[in-house]
């Protein structure tokens, strides 16, 4: 599977299938919460909520890959990100993009 975030791929004949996306909202435990609170004391990158993100962003894309695969797509095309709080310490994370076959 080709995942790209352009809205083509380099001497391919692109069928367009249709939306795809994945999601999944996340949260660290009140533990790691409350260290990264005392972290913002200080100022630095919050490393467990970093981790937290890209975890987040992976199984999204997995989840947008999954999709189109069912779909039968040779790739996605025009990948983007969104994320937004859902609520204190949770965060949800969204990919999408185009499913595309090869002609």
């Amino acid at each position: 599977m080709i995942l790209v975030n352009t809205d083509y791929i380099s001497g391919k004949n692109l069928e367009m299938l249709g939306l795809v996306k994945g999601s999944t909202i996340q949260s660290k435990n009140i533990g790691r919460d409350i260290t990264q609170g005392f972290k913002t004391l200080v100022g630095g990158e919050l490393g467990a909520y970093t981790e937290m993100m890209n975890d987040a962003r992976a199984l999204a894309t997995k989840r947008m890959v999954g999709e189109a695969e069912a779909l039968d797509a040779d790739a996605v095309i025009n990948i983007r990100y969104a994320s937004s709080a859902v609520m204190q310490g949770a965060a949800e994370v969204m990919a999408y993009g185009t499913a595309v076959k090869f002609v």
